[in-house]
């Protein structure tokens, strides 16, 4: 069967998995790891045209680890559930920290298709004429073109790896032809990999196509599971505001209760989320008693 954008709506479970030979790491020439970066860059490219794969909370959900990785890079102690609060709980006039910028970073770049304003909005601190430069930096295939993209950031801003991530990833979502960024370079790279030059970050490039696409892939299936319950439970769920409320789960990766103003206040909101949670449609992810937040 042939797969074509906007025509796909059978079960995700009938894509077959990444097979093992393409997710085993046994691969040792540049040509057998470009090889296996090809195969799972496709099989991504199937699950980022399925209808039935929340594509906005995908991209969510991989920009909080994305950052994660970013933040890790930078020698900090921050983790994913650290950075969710520090953006999720952001109040106008707050910092999020160091760390929470990262998030902030990655977070707005996913959120529009791809375009240097997009990018400026994500990366502030860069002007739109340099980003537009940098964009062009590459040429050939998409991940030897974001390789040249990602060497060429990091020579002229060796501190700033995330900026040098989202540029990367952004030229890769060009060159593939996909409208948003996915973080797959900047999930997959490790911190060694983003010193190294030519050929070797090339190789480096490759084998954190393979690592990065083979995790989105899996979290793809699951978040469709996930949204597939609760678009069943969807009905059942009679509070005024009710449809727009899950709209928002479905696109978001946290949610605080207060953050649903479609519903008639706050310990409506709080109910709500608790009634979803009964349902098995939505999980508490942080365990506190207080300031929580749901996400599917």
């Amino acid at each position: 069967m042939t797969y074509q954008p906007g025509d796909i709506s059978d079960d995700l479970s009938n894509l077959p998995k990444l097979p093992g030979w393409v997710t085993s790491g046994r691969a040792e020439t540049p040509e057998d790891v470009a090889f296996l970066s090809g195969a799972a860059l496709s099989q991504l490219h199937l699950v980022l045209y399925r209808e039935d794969v929340p594509q906005t909370l995908l991209r969510a959900r991989l920009a909080l680890r994305a950052a994660d990785v970013c933040v890790t890079h930078q020698g900090r102690p921050e983790r994913a559930s650290e950075l969710r609060d520090a953006v999720t709980f952001l109040q106008p006039g707050d910092s999020p920290g160091p760390a929470g910028e990262v998030y902030l970073s990655l977070r707005r770049a996913i959120e529009r298709p791809v375009s240097v304003k997009a990018l400026h909005r994500a990366l502030p601190d860069l002007q739109p004429e340099q980003i537009a430069t940098w964009l062009d930096a590459g040429q050939g295939a998409p991940i030897p073109r974001a390789a040249a993209v990602l060497q060429a950031v990091m020579e002229d801003r060796p501190r700033d790896p995330t900026s040098a991530l989202i540029l990367a990833d952004a030229v890769l979502a060009q060159a593939l032809g996909w409208s948003h960024m996915m973080p797959v370079l900047a999930l997959g790279l490790k911190r060694a990999d983003l010193r190294k030059t030519g050929d070797d970050l090339r190789l480096a490039c490759h084998r954190a196509i393979v690592s990065a696409a083979t995790e989105a892939v899996r979290e793809a299936a699951d978040l469709s599971r996930r949204a597939e319950r609760l678009r069943a439970v969807a009905p059942k769920l009679r509070a005024k505001g009710s449809d727009e409320a899950v709209a928002l789960f479905l696109s978001r990766d946290a949610i605080a209760p207060m953050a649903l103003t479609s519903l008639r206040s706050d310990r409506a909101a709080r109910r709500f989320c608790d009634r979803l949670v009964e349902l098995d449609a939505v999980r508490e992810l942080t365990g506190r008693d207080t300031f929580r937040l749901y996400g599917i």
